[in-house]
């Protein structure tokens, strides 16, 4: 069953990406396969070197009654909601670990592929930094990988924000992503769904090119559903987010790789002023954090965007942001969104990378709009 599965994922794979054939070049199709690629070889050496709440999610599950797989399902939100889904391959299928990985390596991939056929659509020239290509290369980029593989929550909320914002280009027609990616967030981690829907609801109210009726139904019912979760949020944050003792104790048990205490991840930004705390979730872990090969790995990643963030900020971000599509908006209103929650309690970098994780892409394709646009400006003045 195992063989039978992994073959069939690459397949999958193969045929999702081609399913686009019709929407992007063959260049761009070249590009995703080796994407592809690349992605499932982090897929492996995540479940083969990274010991962490990965190997839980799938181990906990196989020791599932079929009444605990019910109750789960159906009573419980973040990591028992889970083991309600590994519930069927893992203890049912009786998958291997591997197996499950790859199995999550492919729904973070498919996640992947919206945001990328996303900033083909969006993006109108092929950004340049200097003399720098950045399309496709940022999508390359580690820990945009690294952390969208694993079993459990990062890579499912990862394919699930992708397909709510895809959904939304076109929301009458893709109604159904719209739906999936609000309820399956919902029950992983509810925080990230009202981030979700104030970002994008935002971005939708405020949109050009919107008829004014869309933009009040569509915020109006937006705003509804983050009214309506709003209870669950604060009784779901009262476990996991509290504080910042209990994110300590949380990252300390149920890290993986950087995110584990005996690699010194842990930082007390307790004292931080709020510019810095900022600077933290989104540009740390950096040189002088570095005590292992991935923290030197995420360092230059993170040093990359610090340099491209450095330019957009000096040259009219303002102007950039309001001639974005609403899309972008809403990526842009979402990053702040959890920028603004997260880097005042985080004080973990593991977890910070892991958590940053779900904004990347919205960071990455609006610095892919910024150089596209300022490259339009310039060639017509």
């Amino acid at each position: 069953m195992n063989i039978l599965i992994l073959a069939l994922i690459f397949v999958v794979g193969y045929l999702f990406i081609q399913s686009f054939a019709a929407k992007i070049s063959e260049e761009n199709l070249k590009t995703l396969k080796k994407l592809f690629l690349f992605h499932i070889l982090f897929g492996i050496y995540f479940c083969f070197f990274v010991q962490g709440d990965a190997i839980g999610y799938w181990k906990q599950a196989k020791l599932m009654s079929y009444t605990d797989f019910i109750y789960s399902l159906t009573q419980d939100q973040g990591t028992y909601f889970i083991f309600a889904l590994n519930y069927y391959p893992s203890n049912v299928l009786d998958l291997s670990y591997f197996t499950g990985t790859m199995l999550y390596s492919l729904i973070g991939f498919i996640g992947l592929v919206y945001f990328y056929v996303m900033a083909v659509e969006l993006i109108p020239n092929d950004p340049k930094y200097k003399e720098y290509y950045l399309f496709p290369l940022l999508f390359f980029l580690p820990n945009l990988h690294f952390w969208s593989c694993g079993v459990g929550k990062d890579t499912l909320l990862f394919f699930c924000i992708a397909i709510f914002i895809y959904g939304l280009i076109q929301p009458i027609k893709r109604m159904p992503m719209i739906v999936l990616g609000l309820a399956l967030s919902y029950f992983i981690r509810p925080h990230i769904t009202l981030f979700m829907l104030l970002g994008f609801g935002i971005a939708y109210f405020s949109g050009r090119n919107i008829s004014l009726v869309q933009r009040v139904l569509f915020f109006g019912v937006m705003i509804a559903i983050a009214i309506a979760i709003v209870p669950k949020v604060l009784e779901f944050a009262k476990i996991e987010e509290a504080s910042l003792d209990s994110f300590d104790k949380f990252s300390q048990e149920k890290g993986a790789l950087l995110s584990r205490s005996h690699t010194g991840s842990s930082v007390d930004i307790s004292s931080y002023p709020f510019p810095l705390k900022v600077f933290t979730f989104l540009y740390r872990p950096f040189f002088f954090d570095i005590n292992g090969i991935p923290a030197l790995l995420a360092s230059f990643e993170n040093l990359l965007l610090l340099i491209l963030s450095f330019s957009v900020l000096k040259n009219k971000p303002l102007q950039t942001f309001k001639s974005a599509p609403f899309v972008i908006q809403g990526m842009v209103y979402f990053l702040i969104i959890g920028t603004l929650a997260f880097s005042q309690t985080l004080g973990n970098l593991g977890i910070i990378i892991r958590m940053r994780n779900m904004f990347l892409p919205g960071l990455i394709i609006y610095i892919f709009w910024h150089f596209s646009y300022r490259q339009s400006l310039e060639s017509e003045a």
